[in-house]
């Protein structure tokens, strides 16, 4: 099969992009997880949330897109047709807001089952960041290759986001696309790694948007799967991903989510409802990646 990563067509199963395989074979096994995500840079787990919340918090986000007018009137709501205007939306934000407005959303990434995971994974109490990430994509949206450290970089390196699609999403609808081996790209680590989007005001924060590149320049394969309602991907801050193109008429419904221990410092960034976030990203003098990466010489 083929698919689409920005303007770039890729095939499954050849050798730029293959089958991202599951860890459910070792779900419980703390030390066998803790090895496999250091081996292979994360965890895919089928059936990590439990899907009626996950289809719950999926209708929360439909509701919304139908209020706002972004959903085809003409179509089951259930379905996520996307409108005549073909616009996505982000619905980002902290908790206490995102409570009022799509509450199943935050009570599917902070629940106990998602909380005592992490507990167990990284051995003691963990947390979760206030800030939430749930996005409805459109048709031919997608995300560049990038690590999630340039965006919220100024805590623990032990943190970790984890990707949950909002409902079934096979490939043709855009799921996440992962760049295995790139927990190792050193090169890559000690100049874009280091980044800050609100220090060094960095266009994007997408180290490219050509998946080829990647390969040929510094290695690794991309991997990618058909994801289920429940399912969940997990990575850490240096591990390149992006997402595949939505080539459908209907939404591809996600969310990101991040978490490490209680006991590791935060990026203050993500916290409280009066945490800044993003305060500086895209003000004033813009740098392109491309002058970027000249200066870092990759």
């Amino acid at each position: 099969m083929k698919v689409q990563m920005g303007k770039h067509e890729l095939e499954m199963n050849s050798d730029y992009l293959t089958e991202l395989r599951s860890s459910n074979d070792i779900l419980d096994d703390t030390e066998a997880l803790k090895e496999r995500l250091k081996e292979d840079g994360y965890l895919l787990i089928r059936n990590f949330h439990d899907r009626k919340k996950v289809l719950k918090a999926r209708y929360d986000i439909l509701e919304k897109l139908q209020q706002m007018g972004r959903l085809d009137p003409h179509a089951p709501l259930e379905e996520g047709v996307i409108g005549p205007e073909e616009k996505g939306a982000a619905f980002m934000g902290f908790a206490e807001k995102l409570k009022k407005e799509i509450p199943d959303v935050v009570e599917l990434s902070e629940s106990d089952r998602v909380m005592r995971f992490f507990d167990r994974l990284l051995g003691g109490e963990c947390l979760t960041y206030d800030f939430k990430w749930p996005r409805a994509v459109a048709r031919g949206g997608n995300t560049g290759a990038h690590y999630d450290n340039v965006y919220m970089g100024r805590g623990t390196r032990n943190l970790y986001t984890v990707w949950t699609p909002l409902g079934d999403v096979p490939l043709e609808l855009g799921p996440l696309v992962v760049c295995l081996g790139s927990q190792h790209f050193e090169d890559v680590k000690n100049t874009y790694g280091k980044m800050d989007v609100d220090r060094d005001n960095v266009e994007g924060g997408w180290l490219t948007d050509d998946p080829y590149e990647i390969v040929e320049k510094f290695g690794g394969k991309w991997a990618t799967t058909s994801f289920n309602a429940g399912d969940a991907i997990i990575f850490g801050m240096f591990f390149l991903h992006g997402s595949l193109n939505n080539m459908t008429n209907r939404y591809r419904l996600s969310m990101d989510t991040r978490y490490q221990l209680k006991s590791e410092p935060v990026d203050e960034r993500w916290f409280g409802s009066g945490a800044k976030g993003h305060y500086a990203w895209g003000k004033g003098r813009v740098k392109t990646i491309t002058e970027a990466r000249k200066e870092w010489g990759i």
